[in-house]
C-alpha cells in the first residue's frame, strides 16, 4: 500500500512540473511587454512565474482528476 502511495506521489510530482513547463512555454508566446510598466520589471516576472504555476496546476490537477476517474470507472461494473 505504501508502494503505491510512492507512486502515486511521484506521477502528481511529475504531472505538475510537466504542466508547469508546457505553460511556461505556451505563455513566451504572448507579448506582456505592453502590459508592464516602467521599473517593474520585477514585479512582471514574479507575475509570470506565478501565472504560469497557477494555469499548470490548474491543468495538471484536470489531468490527474481525470486518470482517477477513469480508474474508479472499473468499480461500476
Amino acid at each position: 500500500m505504501l508502494e503505491n502511495l510512492g507512486q502515486q506521489a511521484l506521477i502528481n510530482l511529475l504531472s505538475h512540473l510537466f504542466f508547469i513547463g508546457i505553460t511556461f512555454f505556451a505563455l513566451q508566446a504572448l507579448n506582456f511587454e505592453k502590459l508592464i510598466r516602467a521599473n517593474k520589471v520585477f514585479q512582471a516576472r514574479l507575475l509570470y512565474i506565478l501565472l504560469t504555476i497557477v494555469i499548470g496546476s490548474a491543468a495538471s490537477n484536470f489531468f490527474l482528476d481525470y486518470l482517477y476517474w477513469s480508474r474508479q470507472l472499473q468499480l461500476l461494473f
